[in-house]
């Protein structure tokens, strides 16, 4: 018995869990002076996995522009046309999301090969980096960007169900990461375009994530010792809810008990890319201190302030009612398309203040949907639930890809509307 005990403190000090007594009261192990590699492992890797993609969407515009010497005028025959791509950055939304949500389908039926998928992840970041920089077609920039999205997708969904191995704080400190390779993406992005760096040495610059993701993972996160089961101090069996799900079947019956985290995700996200990818390029204001492409990127980086700051919150202040955000999400769709269609807000600096808030209800849907998931789930059904939750908010910005495409084509071919108030 007493080797028995010495071999539980031992397993909980390399991963601690949260352990069950014989009474079903709940303890968390403490004084795990090591936990600070797990938590810090989580933040780089969401940092590193998301950081392409947020790069190929802050770089969209930059992308159809270099294989269009000149932006159409659509409108009417009198002259009065909007400058558009008529293919809207939407078109890139769904090169960097399409193959994300593949993956992330297949993934959680495929064997845990960890190290495998990992290293997949890392060897399509690099590659798709390589691609966009040295393309000299439209076709081999959106290969990349495809590429990146895979790697995006099996990164995310590896990790999060991976998670459930280790203390459920790495979901928050993840969830920062994501948010910050926001920031970090679009603002590296937008100051080297601003710099007069060239897409192709920006592209190779940024080639130092996927490195920093191989050492956060190999190097940095420890391995964990124990499965992520509950410990039982009795003879009695796992009751069924609690029991590891196995097999196709069992996997796909489950999949109706986690709606309720996912679709309210879904639409958050859903109206969330609509706004980003159909709407934001139609957003201008002549005269002002930044020039029409620099606008899109700097409200990119607005955007992904917002996201950064809610992702990182979730310690400090939780929210169950994720139906709420996609509500508020809906009345941004309702501001922006009217904005778009009549010129009427004043001055730049609401609509970044709009944006900021757009970026907190998303990713504040996004750290508490997985935070809620990390305490609700029995730990031994987490592992698939991470992963196949996680493909909801691919769902609403595929969706949302597909939709901005023929609005955003809808409103270039409207009349050009003149801002009558400017602040």
């Amino acid at each position: 018995m007493a080797a028995t005990k010495q071999q539980e403190a031992e397993d909980s000090e390399h991963n601690p869990q949260v352990v069950v007594t014989p009474s079903g009261a709940a303890h968390s192990v403490r004084h795990d002076r090591s936990l600070w590699r797990d938590l810090t492992a989580y933040w780089i890797l969401g940092l590193c996995n998301n950081y392409g993609y947020v790069v190929m969407l802050s770089a969209a515009h930059d992308i159809i522009a270099q294989f269009n010497d000149e932006e159409t005028e659509v409108g009417d025959e009198g002259g009065n046309g909007r400058e558009c791509h008529l293919v809207s950055t939407g078109a890139i939304l769904l090169a960097d999301v399409l193959p994300s949500l593949f993956v992330k389908i297949l993934m959680p039926f495929f064997p845990f090969w960890v190290n495998v998928r990992i290293g997949l992840a890392v060897a399509f970041s690099a590659a798709g980096f390589l691609l966009v920089g040295f393309a000299n077609a439209e076709w081999m920039a959106l290969l990349g960007v495809v590429i990146t999205s895979a790697s995006s997708g099996i990164g995310e969904t590896t990790f999060l169900a991976y998670s459930s191995r280790f203390n459920k704080n790495v979901i928050s400190t993840w969830s920062s990461g994501t948010g910050g390779a926001g920031v970090i993406g679009s603002l590296s992005y937008a100051t080297l375009r601003s710099l007069d760096v060239s897409p192709r040495d920006t592209m190779l610059i940024m080639l130092v994530f996927p490195a920093i993701e191989a050492f956060a993972f190999w190097l940095l996160l420890r391995r964990p010792q124990v499965l992520p089961v509950t410990t039982v101090e009795s003879t009695e069996e796992l009751i069924s809810d609690d029991k590891p799900l196995v097999g196709f079947k069992e996997k796909l019956s489950y999949i109706k008990h986690l709606f309720g985290y996912m679709l309210p995700l879904c639409l958050v996200y859903f109206f969330e890319y609509f706004i980003n990818q159909g709407l934001f390029e139609l957003v201008y204001f002549e005269n002002i201190f930044l020039d029409r492409a620099s606008q899109y990127r700097w409200l990119n980086v607005d955007y992904q302030i917002g996201v950064f700051i809610s992702r990182s919150s979730v310690n400090l202040f939780q929210l169950n009612k994720i139906w709420l955000m996609s509500v508020f999400q809906f009345v941004n769709v309702v501001y922006f398309l009217t904005e778009v269609i009549w010129f009427y807000t004043p001055s730049i600096w609401i609509v970044f203040t709009i944006v900021l808030w757009e970026g907190l209800l998303g990713g504040g849907a996004y750290v508490n949907t997985f935070y809620r998931m990390s305490k609700e789930i029995p730990p031994g059904r987490q592992q698939f639930a991470m992963a196949m939750v996680v493909q909801s908010d691919s769902y609403g910005i595929a969706l949302a890809g597909f939709l901005a495409i023929p609005v955003h084509n809808a409103i270039c071919g409207l009349p050009a509307s003149v801002r009558g108030v400017v602040w």
